[in-house]
């Protein structure tokens, strides 16, 4: 072993003393998915956590995945604000493709290292509930079909996982209570599991640096922001990052203690944010208290 490689491992010993045990959510979406090398990555990482006394649950989306079915189907596909309209036969393509294609191949790139990641659906044991929602067009609100919002998450199953030594993999499906069942964000639904868990962290992984300061004229990257400063920078990103942020937000402000916006595209991206001095990307914390006059 050379020096530099024990010197990297000596630096990250309080940050495998602080996390050891704790729950770590990780939105798993973007470059980090489709590219073959990002995706050995990602499963090493992932297994290295896991190793290294970390309990992970990963919740992924695969937009890229469904379009491409969707396609060769020959089924038309729109975006309203931001979200895909969702059809009963568009539905049945992003279940199909979400829960047995794209978690099916998440859970097979981990499980090359062993027995470790379980594959689930947000239908599975009630998981995660949600209801109709709607999108916001000019001020009045347009139906999109069966894209949820979540309502109630119910992490039991996902702690049984975590407390037998396995790697829950979820799939961003949701169940009504009528039995409907819903596209959902993917974004949203981490945070929202990284709440009901008490996660230590929500990492979203994404094909951007961070949170720009000043885009388009500045790619200087936020390293840390609290709660309230972003939510006021909220209105003016893009429509891509908005979803990520309101996650990082809906975290911090449900007592997730970080979250943080990763560049999923940097080979081996959470383990440098976790267990290096410097980390990387884009820190969201709470509010610091104000002090009393």
């Amino acid at each position: 072993m050379t020096l530099e490689k024990a010197q990297t491992l000596i630096e990250a010993l309080p940050w495998l003393a602080r996390f050891h045990g704790a729950t770590i959510v990780i939105k798993y979406g973007g470059h980090a998915m489709t590219e073959d090398h990002l995706r050995a990555n990602f499963a090493d990482d992932v297994v290295f956590l896991r190793y290294a006394g970390l309990r992970p649950v990963i919740v992924h989306g695969g937009g890229p995945q469904i379009n491409a079915h969707l396609d060769r189907l020959g089924i038309e596909s729109s975006f309203t604000a931001g979200l895909r309209v969702t059809t009963p036969e568009a539905m049945q393509v992003v279940r199909m493709v979400l829960v047995g294609q794209v978690n099916r191949d998440v859970v097979a790139a981990i499980n090359r290292h062993g027995p470790f990641a379980v594959g689930l659906s947000g239908e599975d044991a009630h998981l995660l509930t949600a209801e109709r929602k709607h999108a916001l067009v000019d001020g009045a609100q347009v139906d999109i079909g069966q894209v949820g919002e979540i309502v109630r998450v119910d992490a039991d199953t996902v702690v049984a996982l975590l407390d037998n030594g396995r790697i829950p993999v979820v799939s961003s499906i949701a169940r009504g209570e009528d039995g409907t069942v819903y596209n959902v964000n993917a974004d949203t639904a981490a945070a929202a599991l990284a709440v009901a868990l008490k996660a230590s962290k929500l990492i979203v992984l994404t094909d951007v640096e961070g949170l720009y300061a000043d885009w388009p004229h500045s790619t200087d990257v936020i390293s840390a922001i609290e709660a309230s400063d972003l939510a006021e920078l909220l209105p003016g990103l893009s429509a891509g990052m908005v979803p990520k942020m309101e996650a990082c937000l809906t975290a911090v402000r449900g007592g997730v203690p970080q979250a943080h916006v990763l560049d999923g595209r940097k080979p081996h991206a959470i383990l440098l944010e976790i267990f290096t001095d410097e980390g990387i990307g884009t820190m969201v914390r709470p509010d610091t208290p104000k002090e009393r006059a």
